[in-house]
Order: C-alpha cells, then structure tokens, then sequence
C-alpha cells in the first residue's frame, strides 16, 4: 500500500507538473518573465528530484539493496535537485521583492539572461557541496565497495568520518542563507502590499498568496533539517524505523512538489488563463469548436 501510494501521487503530480510545462513553452510571453522562467525552472527539477525519490524508494521496497555504483549515483542526482528547490524558491522570492518594491528597476535588474545566468548559480551552489563527498568516497574506499550491494542510502554510501560534521554545517549555512533571505522578502512584501492598496479584499488575497508560499517554503526547508529530525524520530522510536522514513519522505520529499504547481501555477491568474486555453478548454469541447474556443 506504501508503493501504491507513493507511485500513484508521482503520477497526479507528475500530470499536473507536466501540463503547467507545457502551458509554459507554448506560449512565447512566458519566455522573457523571469518570474515564470523561475518557475517552470522549479517544476522541472520537482519532477526530476521527485522521479529520482520515487526510484528510490521502491528499489528499497522491491529490491531493498542495489550496488553502490549505482545507489551513489542515484543519491548524488536526488540531493542536487533537492538542495535546487529552496534556492530557486529564495530566487523567485527576490524577483518578487523587486517587481513589487523596486518596480522602475525591475525591467533592467531582471532580465532573461541574468536569470538563466542565476539558474547556473543555483545548480552550482547546490552540486558544490556533494562533490567532495563523492572524490573522498572514491579515495578511501576499495574498488570492491562499489561494486557490493547494501541498502540505498546516503549514510551508507558516504561514511566518511568528517561527513557527521560537515553535513549539518553546510545544512546550516543553506538553511540561514535561505531562511533570511525569504524572511526578508516577504516582510517587505506584505508591508508594501498593505501600504499601496486600500481595496480590502485585493489586501486580504494578497496576504493568503504569501501564507501559502510562505507554508510551501516552510516545507521545502524541512530539507535542511531532514537528518537531524529523522535521527531524533528514529531514537524515540527504535522500532518503527519504516514508518519513520515513510512519514519524513511524504513531509519533506512529496507534499512540497504537491504545493508548488497549486500555488504557483494554478492561482497565477495569467497562468491560469493560458492553462485553460491549451488545455481544458480543448479537452471540453468538440474538434470542430476548436477556433472559436482559442479566440
């Protein structure tokens, strides 16, 4: 039931990821938007990292150990996504932040080619820190290491001794960078927000979007203290270790690449309207009606 479960919530999410991105690349306005550059930037990696968790998992389940070649290669993959998710979620945060508070500049500071350049610089601040765990594996490890089987996980794959240390530094530092940065911008969001409009129910739609984001962030930096949280769960209850992981994977792994395409998809009311254009709006009525629907 825990398979069914995990494989059927990647497909939904997986068909509604795939749809937004579609929408995306099929119309030409969403191209030179930072905003939604960043976004389908996000819902990509989701897919990717929420493919790759979905892998593992089962072949834990099916198979319970693979070779380590393998299994390093498939946790090197997942952690990369999973530390982008934060990062480009604290880079739409500073987009927003200056299309809302520094809307003059915002044209000039935002441009498409700075935010592809910014994606390069995410993908390199989230793959920096595993390199080295992966080349130090390789140097004091046997040859033999790699080719045995054990059960896929990154304590097992990278046991390097500086590795207990290190892990919850970077975390650390990732989890303040982010932590701040997001603190930041919404409190001048929402500040602005309820200094430049005095229509009530446009302050109140405002203030429930950033709940939202804010409630959807506050589950993706569950990333950065995954470990510590699960090594306490596992102490409190030695005997339940399956429930555990199952419980911390849907928190921290499943239910934020649930929220992302709600939130930052269907009620973007742009988003919305092409969405309903290319594809519902085809999939209910007839082949014939088809002209008229998209004018």
């Amino acid at each position: 039931m825990k398979n069914i479960v995990v494989v059927t919530v990647w497909i939904f999410i997986s068909l509604i990821s795939g749809v937004l991105v579609s929408t995306h690349f099929k119309n030409p306005v969403f191209y030179e938007n930072p905003r939604y550059i960043l976004f389908t930037h996000m819902v990509i990696n989701d897919m990717f990292q929420l493919t790759l968790a979905v892998i593992l998992y089962v072949i834990s389940y099916v198979f319970y150990t693979i070779k380590v070649y393998f299994c390093c290669f498939l946790i090197l993959l997942a952690l990369f996504a999973t530390m982008v998710t934060p990062l480009n979620l604290a880079a739409m945060a500073v987009e927003r932040y200056i299309a809302i508070c520094n809307p003059l500049h915002h044209p000039q500071i935002c441009t498409v080619k700075r935010t592809h350049l910014l994606i390069g610089l995410i993908w390199v601040a989230a793959v920096s820190p595993f390199i080295p765990d992966f080349f130090v594996t390789l140097a004091i490890e046997p040859v033999s290491f790699f080719q045995s089987s054990m059960f896929c996980h990154p304590v097992n794959v990278f046991k390097a001794p500086y590795l207990l240390y290190k892990r919850p530094i970077i975390d650390a530092l990732f989890f303040c960078f982010v932590t701040l940065t997001l603190l930041y911008t919404y409190i001048k969001i929402v500040l602005e927000a309820k200094g430049a409009t005095s229509d009530k129910s446009s302050a109140t739609k405002a203030h429930n979007t950033i709940l939202l984001h804010g409630f959807q962030l506050l589950m993706c930096l569950l990333t950065y203290v995954i470990y510590p949280v699960e090594t306490v769960l596992l102490y409190i209850f030695p005997d339940r270790i399956p429930d555990v992981r199952y419980s911390t994977y849907l928190t921290v792994y499943i239910l934020p690449r649930f929220l992302s395409p709600i939130i930052y998809g269907v009620r973007d009311t742009a988003f919305r309207r092409h969405l309903k254009k290319y594809h519902l709006c085809h999939a209910k009525r007839p082949k014939m009606k088809t002209m008229s629907c998209m004018r």
